[in-house]
């Protein structure tokens, strides 16, 4: 099978060459977290990878399959010994335990250790191995009384009090605010205390330094947290005059008079303070990764979060990108029942963290087993979306992780909490630990994974996507600050990936400082834009690529101010066309509709329309309505100077040469097509990604199949039933074809492997329904609610 990418080497070398240069400015000092561009590729010295699994770390299976199990509530003392034999004798290889600092720490230097050491010497006992998972996020019930000035402080003023979790009905939650020295100096001593007692212990795996890597949305805005702020603004501005005159606030006497907002707004004192919240966080994370290196070189530290990038990075600092770099594995939470149960939600999830952990290792971390009951998430859906799970859909879920490109599974629950609001919640396992029809189905997938005929899988990973979707983190930033939400930015940009997922292709998430791997790019809702990324769109677009853009690119350059010229920030060049009129009026957009290159598309939130430069149009703001049938008349409609116009029965377009466009002006010119150096650009006028995430469906959808031919590219599956999706995987191990049925009945289905694949001489059925195999062409029937996976021999 071909391991060359999308594009040409002498292409991609081009354009490779063209983006070099020095790697952003990191701070200095305790400020010295990683910037993504410079370092997310690679993790610490102690990882090496090969088809995303991790080798050289001591401690760990091949393919972890395990659980979360003991909470300190939960499960009871009397059941541990017969839960870890059968777990064990179903085929699970790990445990995760939450080791809770306000459950072991119990006074100031008076350690129980008792509960946890049973947990790792019964994993020693039965062959399992054991994340230590620290909680410092449970402070002890005494630190809230000697360390009350470090008490997390709201948004509005309040400072929180100890309380319970619902995850393990235990107090201590959500821990103090670490920016205070004296409490991360206590915290700081019980981790070492931790990592002291099970740093030889033959039950211990690895360790997970961040659950859920992400922070309250409203914290923390206590004193120490403040002072940190005004150190992060003072590397950044360097003096207070010059910080002043950026956040307009020319009045400044003294650091002192500075303080974190508590209210959002575009402006860059906003922006400022989002940004430092989630160094800061990161920061704190890297002292606990090195914090554990410095004592125990010899596991891997881990880490796990939500695959929340899209909705929470500006607002609470779930960045997978920036979590992945500073541990060896890393994983993430998606639960159905929470999520939806829709086929792409789940593969956009594990294919952004996948793109995250940039070829580490990756585990679906906190998978559902079972159902989720009275959460506000469930009310009101039906029960077969995720709320009442069945083995099918464990057998379902697990396997579109592993085809997305997971190499481990963990549940929340090995078996369900017994009180608190999470009461018989997510565990394939009885309440009473006993076996069900769920948990047979985990004890099924397990062995399949870790059986010896798997290794060569394992060591192949998902081939390239056909297109990139670009991740900017600060047009998220400023669409937080300025609407108080990321509602606008998060539908865009899923709706652009399920645009794609139902046009049968593949888009990979990417980070902008990781464009140069792709020669096919969208961009989505770039409404705010720096005058750095600017440029660096602009030099790889120059070098060769293609590049399709919605719209309203940078309107809002560097801290949040709208460009006189649009495009803003030198991108009407690269796009060669300007702004003739603009519309930002989201209430009114839901339905709007254009015409791009003979099919109906659709838009919304904002408009834009252009008039050309050097570009040439190939859209246009109109909708078309019409019938076959007989004598039935076409029926046309567009926007004419600010109403609607209708017309029929007959048709005529144009592409203007020397003459103007409808109405004598291009003002509804909504799609520029330019070449601009070597590459590419198509400019689209309005956010067709919202379009479609209001508006899905087979027609819609051929928008994103013509942005695949605009950049040169075929699905690398064709399958005959748009309900199936298939995915390739190459490496070392061999090729894989995986094939997920998420229907409930099974599937007939015709395959047809791209040029750039094959052709193979044969097949076999590592799991699923036997296939058959001509060449490039592959013939199976997929099983409801399965997924098929297929070993393709040249």
């Amino acid at each position: 099978m071909s391991q060359g990418r999308n594009q040409t080497d002498e292409g991609m070398r081009g354009i490779v060459a063209a983006l070099k240069r020095p790697p952003p400015r990191s701070l200095p000092g305790d400020f010295a977290v990683r910037v993504v561009g410079a370092a997310l590729g690679t993790g610490s010295a102690e990882s090496q990878t090969d088809g995303g699994v991790m080798q050289g770390v001591r401690g760990l299976p091949a393919f972890p399959f395990g659980a979360v199990y003991f909470r300190k509530s939960n499960p009871p003392r009397a059941d541990w010994e017969r839960d870890y034999r059968t777990a064990a004798a179903d085929g699970l290889n790990v445990f995760r335990h939450w080791f809770l600092w306000s459950a072991i720490e119990v006074a100031p230097g008076e350690f129980d250790w008792e509960d946890y050491d049973r947990q790792l010497d019964l994993a020693a006992e039965n062959g399992l191995k054991t994340i230590v998972a620290e909680m410092i996020t449970a402070a002890p019930e005494w630190a809230f009384r000697r360390f009350a000035h470090a008490r997390i402080e709201t948004r509005d003023g309040r400072r929180l009090e100890s309380g319970m979790s619902g995850s393990c009905a235990t107090g201590g939650f959500p821990g103090l605010c670490l920016d205070n020295e004296d409490y991360r100096a206590a915290a700081e001593g019980f981790l070492k205390a931790l990592v002291a007692r099970y740093q030889g212990h033959p039950g211990l795996g690895g360790y997970d330094i961040w659950n859920e890597c992400n922070f309250g949305h409203d914290t923390c805005y206590c004193p120490a947290t403040a002072e940190r702020f005004r150190a992060w603004l003072k590397i950044k501005y360097g003096d207070l005059r010059t910080l002043g005159a950026t956040w307009r606030r020319h009045s400044f006497e003294a650091w002192e008079d500075v303080t974190p907002p508590r209210s959002l707004g575009p402006y860059p004192h906003v922006m400022d303070w989002l940004q430092f919240r989630v160094d800061n966080a990161y920061r704190l994370m890297r002292w606990r990764a090195e914090l554990v290196r410095s004592l125990d070189r010899e596991h891997p530290v881990t880490a796990h979060g939500v695959a929340g990038t899209l909705t929470g990075a500006a607002p609470g600092g779930a960045d997978d990108w920036r979590a992945a770099a500073e541990v060896e594995g890393y994983g993430f939470t998606w639960i159905a029942s929470r999520r939806g149960d829709e086929p792409w939600k789940q593969f956009h999830a594990a294919d952004l963290v996948r793109a995250a952990c940039r070829g580490k290792a990756f585990w679906h971390a906190e998978a559902q087993g079972g159902p989720l009951w009275m959460q506000p998430q469930v009310l009101g859906r039906p029960r077969e979306d995720g709320r009442i799970a069945t083995p099918e859909d464990l057998r379902y879920w697990h396997m579109v992780s592993f085809m997305a490109g997971a190499r481990g599974l963990l549940y929340p629950r090995w078996r369900p909490l017994l009180d608190g609001p999470l009461f018989g919640a997510f565990g394939p396992y009885g309440m009473d630990g006993s076996r069900t029809p769920r948990s047979e189905m985990t004890s099924q997938v397990a062995k399949w994974a870790n059986a010896p005929e798997q290794e060569g899988l394992w060591r192949s990973r998902p081939v390239q996507g056909e297109v990139g979707l670009v991740y900017a983190p600060e047009t998220q930033v400023f669409t937080y600050a300025q609407q108080g939400n990321t509602d606008f930015y998060a539908r865009s940009m899923q709706g652009a990936y399920r645009g794609f997922f139902d046009a049968g292709a593949q888009a990979d998430w990417v980070h902008i400082e990781h464009i140069e791997e792709y020669d096919l790019l969208y961009l989505p809702f770039p409404v705010m834009l720096t005058q750095a990324t600017a440029d660096r769109l602009r030099r790889w677009v120059e070098a060769g690529g293609s590049l399709v853009c919605e719209g309203c690119p940078g309107y809002f350059g560097d801290q949040g101010r709208a460009g006189t010229v649009q495009p803003n920030l030198g991108l009407d060049e690269v796009f060669g066309a300007k702004e003739a009129y603009v519309e930002f009026t989201p209430d009114l957009l839901g339905d709007l509709q254009f015409h791009f290159k003979g099919t109906r598309a659709q838009g919304g939130l904002f408009l834009q329309t252009y008039e050309l430069t050097t570009g040439k149009p190939v859209g246009w703001y109109g909708y078309f309505k019409g019938t076959r049938a007989q004598g039935e008349p076409l029926q046309i409609g567009w926007p004419f100077e600010g109403a609607p116009a209708q017309g029929g029965p007959f048709l005529q377009a144009y592409e203007p040469t020397t003459g103007v466009g409808w109405s004598a002006d291009w003002r509804r010119v909504v799609a520029v097509e330019h070449a601009f150096g070597k590459g590419r650009t198509w400019l689209i006028g309005t956010m067709a990604g919202a379009g479609y995430a209001a508006h899905p469906g087979r027609g819609p959808a051929a928008f994103f199949r013509k942005a695949l031919r605009f950049g040169g590219k075929k699905p690398h599956v064709r399958c005959s039933d748009p309900r199936v999706k298939a995915r390739l995987h190459d490496g070392p191990g061999g090729a894989y074809l995986w094939v997920a049925n998420p229907a409930r009945q099974a599937i007939r289905v015709r395959l047809e492997l791209g040029d750039r694949w094959g052709p193979f001489r044969a097949c076999r059925s590592l799991w699923g329904g036997e296939a058959t195999v001509d060449g490039r062409r592959i013939t199976l029937t997929a099983g409801a609610r399965d997924v098929a996976v297929i070993a393709l021999m040249r």
